[in-house]
C-alpha cells in the first residue's frame, strides 16, 4: 500500500489512539484558539479534570509567554513518555482515518487523517513544492513552538491541509462506505465543539485515494485549473497550522544538519494531519477585515489613491476596497491590480504605508465590529470581498502566497480538536 502513495506528500500513518479515555475529555481544540480567552481554557481544565487528555499533552497559545513556560513544555513531555510507558494508547498501523466533523452550524466537514512529507513541504513564498504555505509564515512564531517540540515523544496535530478537487473524487466517496469501514470513535466535543466520527480505512479505499491524488497531481489536470503549463504541480496548500507544520519542518531541517542521510528514516520526517478537500461544502471562507488606529482616515485613503497611478473614489473595474470611518462609508477603485486578490492590493499599501507612518491595526471578523470601531476618532476600517475557494490555489500558484490575514476558515469552536497522535522518535 506504501507504494500506491509513492511521491504523493501524504500517506497512511501508524496511527495512536487512545485505548480507554472518555473521548469528550481527551480531545481538545487546536492550541492556537481563545488566546485572549483564557476563562476558555479554565473551563477546559475543570471538563478534564484528573481524566487523561490530549490537554495534558499541549501548550495553549495562551500560555506560551507564562513565566513557567518551560516548566509546562517539560511537564508536557514528561505525560506524554509517561502515557506511552502507561498504555494508555493503542496503535493503528498504516493507517488512514475518514472523520465526519459536526460543525456549530449543524454542517458535516469530511476529513481524511494521515501524514505529509516534510521533506515535500515548503513554506517559501514562490516554493515550487508539492505542498505549500497559503500565507506568509512570520518566522519570529518558529522558535517557541521548536522548543515544544523538539524533544517530544509524539505530536497530536491541529493541522489541516487542503486538497482543491471539485470533483470530490478524494475523501467524498468515503461518506457512502461507511458501512465497510471500522467505527474508531463517535462522541461530542466539548465545551460547543460539536460531534465527531472517525472511521478506519480500509485497503481497497486507500488505493482509491491514491489514485485520485494521482489524478489530481497530473501534469493535464493542473495545466487545466490554473492555466500554467509545466509549472510544478500544487497538490496541497495549507489551510490552519501553518505554523505547526514550519514548526515542524524546521525540526526535521535541524535533524538532517545532526544525522544527515539517516534523518529521512526518522519518523520526524513526516507530520500528522486532516486532509480537507477546499470544496467542501461546509467550508467556509470567511473575509478578515483591517482597522486602522491613530491615523487620519483622509490621509491614509488620499496616500491609497496616490499609491495606485488610476486607483479613484468609488466602484468600478479592478479591486474594490471598501472603507468606513465616523458615520461615513465609501469606497475606493484600484483599476488593473498586479495582483489576484483585493486583500493583497490594499496589504501592500499597508505595508509600504507603514514605513513612514506610526499606526496599530487590528483583523476583524464581521462588518459590524469594523463599522463600530471605526467609529472612533483618528480610526478607519476596511471591508475586504470574501475569497471564492476557487481563487486559493490559482492565486498560491500566481503569486506564491497570499497576504496574511486573507480568510479564516470558520469559528473557534470549529477547528481541528486535537485526538489522534503518532510517534515522532
Amino acid at each position: 500500500m506504501k507504494d500506491s502513495f509513492e511521491n504523493l506528500g501524504f500517506s497512511p500513518a501508524d496511527i495512536l489512539l487512545p485505548k480507554e479515555a472518555d473521548m469528550t475529555k481527551w480531545a481538545v481544540v487546536a492550541c492556537d484558539q481563545f488566546t485572549s480567552e483564557p476563562e476558555y481554557w479554565e473551563e477546559a481544565e475543570k471538563t478534564v479534570g484528573t481524566a487523561p487528555s490530549a490537554l495534558r499533552l499541549i501548550l495553549p497559545e495562551a500560555h506560551l509567554n507564562a513565566p513557567d513556560v518551560d516548566e509546562r513544555i517539560a511537564r508536557i513531555n514528561a505525560n506524554m513518555r509517561q502515557y506511552l510507558e502507561d498504555g494508555v494508547f493503542q496503535s493503528f498501523d498504516d493507517a488512514l482515518i475518514y472523520i465526519e466533523r459536526t460543525q456549530s452550524d449543524g454542517k458535516i466537514r469530511h476529513g481524511l487523517i494521515g501524514k505529509v512529507d516534510l521533506d515535500a513541504y515548503d513554506f517559501t513564498p514562490g516554493s515550487g513544492a508539492l505542498i505549500r504555505a497559503t500565507e506568509g509564515t512570520v518566522l519570529d512564531r518558529i522558535p517557541p513552538r521548536v522548543r515544544v517540540r523538539k524533544d517530544a515523544p509524539i505530536e497530536l496535530p491541529h493541522i489541516m491541509v487542503l486538497i482543491d478537487d471539485p470533483e470530490k473524487a478524494v475523501i467524498e466517496p468515503l461518506s457512502l462506505e461507511t458501512g465497510t469501514m471500522r467505527l474508531l470513535y463517535d462522541f461530542d466535543l466539548m465545551l460547543g465543539g460539536g460531534h465527531i466520527r472517525g472511521w478506519l480505512v480500509n485497503d481497497a479505499q486507500k488505493a482509491a485515494i491514491a489514485k485520485a491524488l494521482q489524478h489530481l497531481a497530473s501534469p493535464e489536470v493542473q495545466e487545466a485549473k490554473y492555466g500554467i503549463r509545466d509549472a510544478a504541480p500544487l497538490l496541497y496548500a495549507m489551510g490552519d497550522g501553518n505554523h505547526s507544520l514550519a514548526t515542524a519542518k524546521r525540526c526535521f531541517e535541524d535533524l538532517k544538519e545532526k544525522l544527515g542521510e539517516k534523518a529521512y528514516e526518522s519518523p520526524a520526517r513526516y507530520a500528522l494531519v486532516e486532509l480537507v478537500n477546499n470544496h467542501d461544502d461546509a467550508l467556509v471562507f470567511e473575509p478578515i477585515h483591517r482597522v486602522l488606529f491613530g491615523v487620519d482616515p483622509a490621509e491614509v485613503l488620499e496616500a491609497l489613491k496616490a499609491y495606485y497611478p488610476g486607483a479613484h473614489e468609488g466602484e468600478g473595474e479592478g479591486h474594490v476596497i471598501r472603507y468606513c470611518f465616523g458615520k461615513r462609508e465609501g469606497a475606493i477603485t484600484v483599476p488593473q491590480p498586479a495582483v489576484q486578490l483585493a486583500v493583497g492590493t490594499l496589504q501592500n499599501f499597508l505595508d509600504a504605508y507603514k514605513k513612514d507612518h506610526t499606526f496599530g491595526i487590528d483583523y476583524i471578523h464581521g462588518d459590524d465590529t469594523v463599522r463600530r470601531l471605526a467609529s472612533a476618532p483618528e480610526a478607519l476600517g476596511f471591508f475586504l470581498p470574501p475569497m471564492g475557494k476557487e481563487q486559493l490555489f490559482k492565486t498560491v500558484m500566481a503569486d506564491g502566497v497570499l497576504p496574511r490575514k486573507t480568510f479564516s476558515m470558520g469559528h473557534a469552536q470549529d477547528k481541528r480538536y486535537y485526538l489522534e497522535a503518532r510517534k515522532i522518535r
